[in-house]
């Protein structure tokens, strides 16, 4: 049987908790006060996927190894689906306007267009449209 999961939970350490708060506050993320305290924050993606933000020296209570610099090094990239190209627009603007930084300039393939950028912490953040019509006439 293929292992299968409920929910997802990503954990990213940031520097400044409330000036992430406030970024992906800007962006358009709720978040869960009952998860929430000076160390960690659960932001809510959707009803299954939530990004645990952790203070560095909390992020770093969990691994054994060293926190990625993200100003020299990538270590994944949240990639999120949107429900159309000018809603991707739209949230990219919005982490732009908020302190993020623009990562690759939008790029459209016709059945997909993606737009990504980095938060204050340097990770990446994808955001995808594909088209349902086209994904449909590929298969």
């Amino acid at each position: 049987m293929a292992l299968t999961a409920d929910k997802i939970f990503v954990n990213l350490p940031v520097k400044n908790m409330n000036a992430s708060i406030d970024f992906f506050t800007n962006v358009g993320f709720a978040f869960n006060a009952q998860f929430t305290d000076e160390n960690a924050t659960c932001m809510i993606v959707s009803e299954h996927i939530y990004v645990m933000l952790l203070v560095e020296s909390n992020f770093k209570s969990f691994i054994k190894k060293e926190i990625a610099d993200t100003t020299r090094s990538t270590e994944c990239i949240l990639a999120l689906s949107a429900d159309s190209k000018e809603k991707v627009d739209e949230i990219v603007n919005k982490a732009l306007s908020a302190g993020g930084t623009a990562y690759n300039e939008p790029v459209d393939h016709g059945f997909m267009y993606t737009w990504s950028f980095q938060d204050l912490d340097g990770h990446l953040w994808e955001f995808m449209y594909m088209d349902p019509s086209d994904i449909e006439q590929q298969g």
